[in-house]
């Protein structure tokens, strides 16, 4: 079968290749690939060499963001043929830690989680991939194609998961929210922010291309610039970009007691003097929090599942803005200007 191979951190080596079937090992689920997301995690796992092949391997089959039909399932799983899947990426840890033992492998303490096409396993960029059933996510078929944005959505919906378990630390509850960056993360934190009824505020670099209209129409409103020039005070913000200096401009912003959640990474390596001591005081005297999250568990796949499917999938689908043959992926790594979500066409 066709898949997608590349050697981290060698653009020259990025391949659409032969390989083998994947391995009955690899889990009882058999499913056939339809679409894979690409998203800055490959582009640095091709870039700047983040990410690592399976042991004993020089070659990592990539893609983690996975869309797919069944074609052979166990007797007795809730799986069946013709179905739908998402494949959830990590796995935890052999040991396990506490977190891995509970299925919070998004809280992996000790480092040795695995993860679909980025650190040792195959990803699912391939014509045809296995998952164990207990890691695979049924689709609404409502959602056709669009069921490919189910992995990024499951990191917001854990991002509002746990942003809205510390605001349980107060009685009051958010009213408005800014999302800052509006990529594929931002425009779906800004869908499950309109989806909890908030006056939700999307904050991008530039106001060109289809981001405007995507914001407009799922009711929230859009900026372009400074946050500080916005004339917000938002209670909750979902930070999308991964730009240091932004994070330490919200606390300049933020309504008392606001939670600011760190959902974005940057490659940016700048250095940009800040007054920490400042930054220090408004945290502590204005009762806010500011952190970080990073994947998610099969809850927060569930989760997204559910925001999908009560959303309007006109606008959803104008989130894919451009498909590419499974030949075209390392020039899908490069960003075009007008580009939301592009995905690979694993049947091209």
């Amino acid at each position: 079968m066709k898949a997608i191979t590349v050697v981290p951190g060698d653009v020259g080596q990025v391949r659409a290749e032969d390989v083998a079937e994947p391995a009955e090992a690899e889990g009882a689920l058999l499913v056939q690939g339809d679409l894979l997301g690409i998203c800055g995690t490959d582009a640095d796992i091709v870039h700047q060499g983040y990410g690592t092949p399976p042991p004993g391997e020089d070659r990592l089959l990539i893609g983690h963001e996975s869309l797919g039909t069944v074609l052979r399932a166990p007797q007795g799983s809730s799986f069946a043929e013709g179905d739908r899947v998402v494949g959830i990426v990590r796995r935890p840890d052999p040991v396990p830690c506490e977190p891995c033992s509970r299925g919070e492998w998004d809280f992996c303490r000790n480092g040795k989680y695995t993860e679909r096409g980025i650190k040792e396993r195959r990803g699912y960029g391939s014509e045809r991939w296995r998952v164990e059933p207990e890691f695979a996510v049924k689709v609404d078929p409502g959602l056709g194609d669009c069921g490919v944005l189910l992995e990024p959505t499951s990191v917001v919906a854990k991002a509002w998961e746990q942003t809205e378990r510390i605001f349980s630390r107060a009685s009051w509850r958010p009213r408005t929210a800014l999302v800052t960056g509006a990529g594929p993360i931002g425009l779906l934190a800004a869908l499950l922010g309109m989806q909890r009824g908030l006056d939700v505020h999307v904050l991008d670099l530039n106001d060109s291309g289809p981001k405007p209209g995507l914001v407009a129409d799922l009711g929230a409103t859009f900026h372009t610039g400074d946050a500080r020039d916005t004339g917000l005070r938002p209670d909750v913000v979902i930070e999308c970009t991964g730009h240091g200096p932004l994070v330490f401009e919200l606390t300049d912003v933020i309504a008392p007691n606001a939670v600011i959640c760190l959902a974005g990474i940057s490659g940016g390596t700048h250095a940009v003097p800040i007054s920490t001591d400042e930054v220090n005081k408004s945290l502590v005297l204005e009762n806010a929090v500011l952190f970080g999250t990073v994947n998610a568990a099969r809850r927060q796949y569930e989760q997204a599942a559910d925001a999908l499917a009560r959303a309007d999938r006109a606008w959803l689908e104008r989130l894919i803005t451009r498909r590419v043959p499974m030949s075209g992926f390392k020039d899908a790594l490069q960003k075009k200007s007008d580009d939301v979500k592009v995905v690979v066409d694993l049947h091209a």
